[in-house]
């Protein structure tokens, strides 16, 4: 039987600050990330979906209310698992490489992007999510937002980039300001290398941590 693990941060906790703390990395990787690992760890024996990687569960629970808390835990794994990776030292400003390109395509200009991003994750009621995804028919770019634990894999979507803004992402270093915090993620976080595999189709299924 497999076990889902908890994925190591992709930089030290000290790696983002000013923007984001080492004690919010702390709580959130090592507290709320750890928790929802351990609780789908806690539902897989007996599901029916023990051998299947973190996606596929994912997939498989996504419209079964039965399944709710299962899909509930698979789903923020994977959306803190990606979220983790959106983000480096030293990042955000424009995008670059192909995406850029398509951003400004699909929205106009960069500016527009980030206009629309914001919006999505300041106007999200509650806790969630703000997207970047990509249509997989066709590529097209476009902005979303999940509430709680929902995830564009669940809708047929490519995710491309993502803003955590549940409070626990931001409340130690920004309090209740999620629109500084969502605009200090777009200036010197967003890891458009990152960003631009995924869009690539290169990263994805490396996301899904499943240990065999």
């Amino acid at each position: 039987m497999g076990q889902i693990v908890l994925p190591e941060l992709p930089y030290a906790k000290e790696a983002l600050e000013p923007t984001i703390s080492a004690e919010t990395l702390t709580y959130h990787h090592d507290k709320h990330h750890a928790a929802y690992v351990n609780k789908l760890n806690e539902l897989l024996p007996g599901s029916g979906h023990e051998d299947k990687d973190l996606n596929a569960i994912i997939t498989a629970t996504a419209k079964d209310d039965s399944k709710q808390t299962m899909f509930n835990q698979a789903a923020q794994v994977w959306n803190h698992t990606f979220y983790w990776n959106c983000m480096t030292p030293d990042g955000g400003g424009k995008a670059t490489g192909k995406l850029a390109e398509q951003i400004d395509a699909d929205f106009g200009s960069f500016d527009k992007f980030a206009e629309e991003f914001k919006a999505a994750c300041t106007g999200q009621f509650g806790s969630g999510w703000g997207w970047l995804v990509a249509d997989k028919a066709n590529g097209k770019l476009s902005i979303m937002k999940t509430a709680n634990a929902d995830t564009p894999l669940a809708h047929g979507k490519v995710a491309v980039l993502t803003c955590d803004v549940w409070e626990h992402a931001y409340y130690i270093d920004f309090r209740n300001d999620r629109g500084a915090y969502v605009q200090k993620f777009l200036d010197v976080l967003v890891n458009w290398d990152f960003a631009n595999a995924e869009y690539a189709g290169e990263g994805a299924d490396a996301l899904s941590s499943k240990k065999l």
